[in-house]
């Protein structure tokens, strides 16, 4: 379950970004640079910010 919710809000934040650079400003693209990198690196480290929050939320495998 956390791994959908992770990949949901990744989703979401990158789509939001891409909007929000086009109709406010294209400094949103550095939400969507920093959601990419966060997700490159956690595949790497095993270590995801989100996991964290969404176990102390207290949302199960």
């Amino acid at each position: 379950m956390k791994e959908r919710i992770v990949r949901a809000v990744a989703g979401t934040n990158v789509l939001a970004s891409i909007i929000l650079a086009y109709t406010v400003n294209l400094n949103w693209l550095w939400l969507g640079i920093f959601v990419g990198v966060n997700l490159l690196q956690s595949t790497f480290t095993k270590f995801c910010p989100l996991e964290l929050i969404l176990k102390a939320a207290g949302v199960k495998n």
